[in-house]
């Protein structure tokens, strides 16, 4: 059975341990704060870019892209998928990073002909330890999400896309659902659906056409790098607002469990110590009551004495 001050220094180590947790829990929140400040203020040029190219549709419906499935619909596209797989840097922020990983995985069994292209410390030593091959690795850190890194990736991904190498690509990356829980979302980003850009039903038609020079393609493909870059970015934006997200939810829980470990081990410490003041007080008393009888008997034996 433990004592006092075993109980006492266990006391002290939680307490400790829970500096540390309240330190990430608000360091967590600042940077979530933070990413989603920045994310605000780019969104309006992406929304913007989002309706130039409906805009586009609307002027000419049957304009063809690389970058969009045919007017006509979806034919299928046999041949090799590119997959970019966002994960933490970190751990300590629950299931976020093992459910991407799951769903990447998931991918790899549905779709084996698929290359990887990895954000984030995690994912790049799960795939080196299942020695499951990584097309590219992003290796500067998921931590600080930005809009030139976003570019980067774009730029590996659609040189990949434009010369034939991949037919679709994907990306696995998580948004918040609410405080308390994260969603995994496997999404395709190319080749976009038109639907998406497609104007409401009952939205008049564009009566004057545009000019669009060298051509309308080439203004569609333009503003599609940029889309793509800015698709990315909000999904780095996200992912991280995610992880921030499961390490405050983390945090909040082990310190709800250090409270709780502290209340169960200060009622045992005082109940031991408690213990151990009502020996002493036993002790004293008995010893007490034996030098009064030592003393009485003393006394009697002197006034037996003749």
């Amino acid at each position: 059975m433990p004592n006092a001050r075993d109980i006492r220094a266990r006391i002290n180590s939680i307490r400790e341990t829970r500096k540390i947790t309240n330190a990430m829990y608000l360091i967590s929140s600042t940077k979530m704060r933070k990413a989603k400040r920045e994310w605000d203020q780019t969104r309006p040029y992406f929304t913007a870019l989002q309706a130039e190219v409906k805009r586009i549709f609307r002027t000419a419906e049957n304009v063809e892209s690389r970058y969009f499935y045919p007017p006509e619909g979806e034919p299928p596209l046999n041949g090799t998928y590119g997959c970019l797989v966002i994960t933490a840097d970190k751990g300590l922020a629950g299931a976020y990073n093992q459910n991407v990983l799951k769903e990447a995985q998931h991918m790899l069994d549905t779709h084996p002909d698929t290359k990887l292209f990895v954000v984030g410390e995690y994912g790049r030593q799960y795939f080196a330890r299942h020695k499951i091959p990584v097309e590219r690795s992003f290796l500067y850190t998921a931590q600080n999400p930005t809009m030139q890194r976003a570019r980067e990736i774009t730029a590996v991904l659609l040189e990949r896309f434009e010369s034939g190498e991949l037919q679709k690509i994907y990306v696995i990356y998580t948004d918040i659902k609410n405080s308390l829980a994260e969603n995994v979302h496997s999404a395709r980003m190319l080749p976009f659906h038109r639907s998406v850009f497609t104007a409401p039903a009952g939205e008049k038609k564009v009566q004057d056409p545009f000019e669009f020079y060298p051509s309308v393609t080439g203004v569609l493909d333009n503003i599609v790098h940029s889309y793509v870059s800015g698709y990315i970015y909000s999904a780095l934006i996200d992912s991280f607002c995610s992880e921030q997200n499961a390490r405050m939810s983390a945090m909040s829980t082990a310190n709800e469990n250090a409270e709780k470990m502290l209340s169960s081990l200060g009622l045992e410490y005082n109940r031991i110590r408690q213990a151990a003041i009502t020996q002493e007080i036993t002790e004293v008393a008995a010893g007490a009551r034996a030098q009064r009888l030592r003393k009485a008997a003393n006394t009697k034996k002197r006034g037996d004495t003749p």
